[in-house]
């Protein structure tokens, strides 16, 4: 282990202050703060995009910061490199284990810095030094064996072990539970303790809100690229987390425009049962009713859009089966999807959803062709279909043949809707329909999902916006760390419920 300055429980250790990142058009960070110090488990909180990722490359020299001071042991420092934060004594293990799996745990642990002895590895001494890191680690592994001998979990702490062993008192663990079940998440969590009682500052972040509140000292939360505070974990319940991450205040719980479970349909078109996929989902059921608004509630990576993949088979689950009407579907993929009327929406309109070059036609036409496979339509029915959806939709465009890339956001997005209203979907699946357009076309989008599942389409509806969902859905589930913890239905669909249910609490 690095030669490390004294320090007692509770002195800073790293601090960061007005730390500033803009990349063109965007400020990933504005005035962000971060305080680390010896002996505790700090969790840094945020749904995806509040900055956390971004925070972490700039303390760790990924990113070059446009302003702002980092100290280390009170010395200003600004890596420019990962290497050189390394050196600094700045450590991080990520999500996935960047390691080699076919070298011997003690060669992974001191790679690039074995002990040398007459010009060659000095293999005893490695494999003892080695040995004994991973004892004082509460670590029981033969080190002569490869990597690969052992489970994701214990390559975990091994990566753990090797960069504590290289750490002047900053160790950050980035997501390092997420492919880790509850026996294994127990195991990291008695490491995490034991370097926290040998003043090791620690950063910790994780989407389980609970593993936070079992682990971390202290909480900071950041939204949307900037600093909301500060807390102790023992001063913030979970419900005031939740508030400070996605910064909704509670509205009138009678604003809803759901319909009374009594009044849609018991015939289920969809049903999911026990669908299992590792780091995704474990168990997770639901059905969806014809003519049903079914909602997807939780915190960004709660598990929502995992399980949107999962059934229209952008992601292969590994367990469980899939119920579309009567047959039963066990490997799901898009092509049978499409077959089966299920459409899907994807949340970024961007990446996954239009296709710039094309035509507003041409982006409308693309599913139903996929669907159709190779006949060709032709022209003049592609003309009329995609009339028939500019006009329903109400697409501000003067011509059909305008590149969708020079539409509005909210247009695009409407674009995108008709793609999929082409196919006749009898499940038309939505992961953030509204995200990033103007409150009016919200209006329209919130609007048109009421009136198509009147005329039976059932639809899973997934928003980060809670008074939206109260607005326009028949049921919600409620997700937390990838797991289904509550469902509302008729007079318990508000927003204060939506948040009290992820918070670990009941629906009133």
């Amino acid at each position: 282990m690095q030669d490390t300055p004294a320090v007692k429980k509770g002195d800073v250790v790293l601090s960061m202050r007005h730390i500033a990142k803009y990349f063109p058009g965007v400020k990933a960070l504005d005035d962000v703060q971060l305080t680390l110090r010896a002996g505790e488990v700090h969790a840094l909180m945020g749904e995806n995009g509040a900055g956390k990722s971004t925070l972490i490359k700039v303390m760790t020299g990924v990113y070059a910061k446009t302003s702002g001071i980092t100290t280390l042991h009170g010395q200003e420092i600004d890596p420019q490199t990962p290497q050189e934060a390394q050196n600094m004594g700045i450590s991080t293990v990520y999500q996935e284990v960047n390691l080699c799996p076919n070298l011997s745990v003690a060669e992974n642990i001191y790679i690039g810095r074995q002990p040398m002895k007459f010009g060659q590895i000095d293999w005893r001494t490695m494999n003892r030094d080695a040995a004994e890191l991973l004892t004082s680690l509460n670590i029981d592994v033969d080190v002569t064996k490869t990597l690969d001998s052992y489970s994701v979990s214990v390559q975990q702490m091994i990566a753990i072990a090797r960069v504590v062993d290289m750490s002047a008192g900053v160790l950050i663990l980035d997501e390092p539970t997420s492919s880790l079940d509850s026996n294994e998440v127990a195991q990291l969590f008695g490491i995490i303790r034991h370097l926290r009682d040998k003043n090791m500052a620690i950063l910790f972040v994780t989407h389980f809100m609970d593993q936070v509140y079992a682990v971390s000292d202290r909480i900071t939360v950041l939204r949307n690229g900037q600093y909301i505070g500060e807390y102790l974990v023992k001063e913030l319940p979970e419900l005031d987390l939740v508030t400070k991450m996605i910064g909704q205040k509670f509205v009138d719980a009678n604003t809803q425009a759901h319909r009374p479970s009594s009044q849609y349909s018991d015939v289920q078109f969809v049903r999911m049962a026990d669908i299992s996929k590792r780091g995704l989902v474990h168990d997770f059921s639901l059905s969806i009713r014809a003519g049903e608004v079914l909602g997807l509630a939780g915190l960004l990576g709660s598990g929502r859009t995992e399980i949107a993949e999962l059934l229209f088979g952008v992601t292969h689950f590994e367990d469980g089966v899939i119920y579309v009407g009567n047959d039963e579907v066990k490997r799901m993929n898009p092509r049978k999807a499409l077959a089966d009327q299920l459409g899907y929406c994807s949340e970024d309109r961007k990446v996954s959803g239009i296709v710039g070059d094309l035509s507003i036609r041409e982006n409308i036409l693309l599913s139903l062709q996929a669907k159709t496979g190779l006949r060709r339509i032709p022209l003049k029915k592609q003309q009329e279909i995609a009339k028939q959806y500019i006009d329903l939709l109400d697409i501000k465009t003067p011509s059909m043949e305008k590149k969708i890339g020079d539409l509005s956001g909210g247009n695009q997005q409407k674009v995108l809707l008709a793609r999929w209203l082409a196919t006749d979907p009898k499940l038309l699946i939505l992961d953030e329909p509204t995200r990033g357009i103007d409150i009016n076309t919200k209006r329209e989008i919130e609007n048109l999902i009421i009136k198509l599942s009147r005329q039976g389409m059932s639809i899973l509806f997934i928003s980060s916006e809670y008074e939206e969902m109260v607005r326009t859905c028949d049921r919600i589930i409620v997700l937390r760390d990838r797991h289904a913890v509550g469902e509302l239905t008729d007079q318990t669909i508000s927003q204060e419920n939506i948040m009290k249910v992820i918070a670990g609490g009941a629906a009133q």
